[in-house]
């Protein structure tokens, strides 16, 4: 007996109404298909919005609608030709190669770092939502958001005790001052390591800046504090400003 799941059932039952003819039920069904996927790309989209990232609520919501218009096109929308039939895969292939590179577009390179990754992998996601809810897979969808809305929001606490001693750090100094040299000797005292060094000159009205961006490691310590490693850089150096950057 083949498997049914409930999602079958109910595109089943929509596409059984009819009236002289016209079937209705798969018109309601589009629309509850519609819907579904603002409210759940909504709760992604949300998130981004009040963490203040560049692709936010607007972004989420036109990438995940879109996504299922053209999921219902590809199944309600196109003629069946020759005995083939049509393939609703080929559209939905289409999205996620068109998706992917707007996903790209939210990735940038800042301060030696990459930033707006976990963005880039929510647009995708809600970009699957919508080919789920258009492909009438309610269940899928649903579940789907609730295990990432948990992850953006209880895994979040999880990284930052994780990464909490490795901090991404940016200096700003004069150019001719031994910057490394101080923050080599400072991370030794610290017992850390310095990895992943950057550093540009910086030219402004005021003269030549030297910015300096490296990542620090402790291993050794569960007490390590990375205010009192900066302000200590910033008391032995003369600093123009020390900047931690969060994993985002």
């Amino acid at each position: 007996m083949p498997f049914i799941s409930i999602d079958q059932k109910i595109a089943e039952f929509f596409n059984s109404l009819q009236t002289d003819g016209w079937a209705w039920g798969n018109f309601i069904l589009i629309i509850i298909a519609i819907l579904l996927t603002v409210i759940l790309s909504s709760f992604v989209g949300f998130e981004r919005e009040i963490r203040g990232r560049s692709a936010g609520l607007r972004t989420h919501l036109l990438v995940a609608v879109g996504s299922c218009v053209i999921m219902i096109i590809s199944i309600y929308g196109l003629p069946i030709i020759g005995e083939a039939g049509r393939d609703p895969a080929r559209l939905a292939a289409q999205v996620i190669t068109g998706v992917g590179f707007l996903g790209a577009g939210a990735i940038i390179h800042y301060a030696g770092g990459i930033r707006g990754l976990t963005t880039a992998g929510t647009i995708w996601l809600v970009m699957a939502i919508g080919l789920a809810c258009g492909s009438m897979n309610f269940t899928l969808a649903i579940i789907s958001t609730t295990v990432v809305m948990f992850v953006l929001i209880s895994f979040r606490k999880i990284e930052r005790r994780v990464t909490k001693n490795h901090p991404m750090i940016i200096v700003l100094a004069a150019s001719d001052r031994p910057i490394l040299t101080d923050i080599l000797a400072l991370a030794k005292e610290f017992n850390s390591n310095v990895t992943d060094i950057a550093t540009q000159i910086i030219q402004d009205g005021n003269g030549e800046t030297l910015q300096v961006t490296f990542r620090l490691a402790n291993e050794t310590s569960s007490s390590f504090n990375v205010e009192i490693f900066t302000n200590e850089l910033r008391n032995r150096t003369n600093a123009i400003d020390i900047k931690v950057v969060n994993h985002h």
